[in-house]
């Protein structure tokens, strides 16, 4: 697939608050028509990804696109 067809793209994703580091490299991509689950143990940074994506939390490193921008 072409790089344009990617809906949602995290690269080297890492997000801390003070001195704890909540999520380190993550990376993922979703493309139009796909689910994507995130299943781990209470504290494995879920809720820390998808307030990262929606812009709630600061990225301490990496980048987030979504459809290209």
């Amino acid at each position: 697939m072409a790089p344009s067809d990617v809906l949602l793209k995290v690269d080297g994703l890492s997000v801390s608050y003070g001195h704890v580091q909540a999520l380190r490299g993550v990376s993922l991509e979703v493309r139009p028509g796909e689910i994507v689950v995130l299943i781990g143990a209470n504290g494995a940074g879920k809720s820390s990804l998808l307030e990262t994506v929606l812009g709630i939390n600061r990225p301490a490193a990496g980048s987030i696109e979504f459809k290209g921008r």
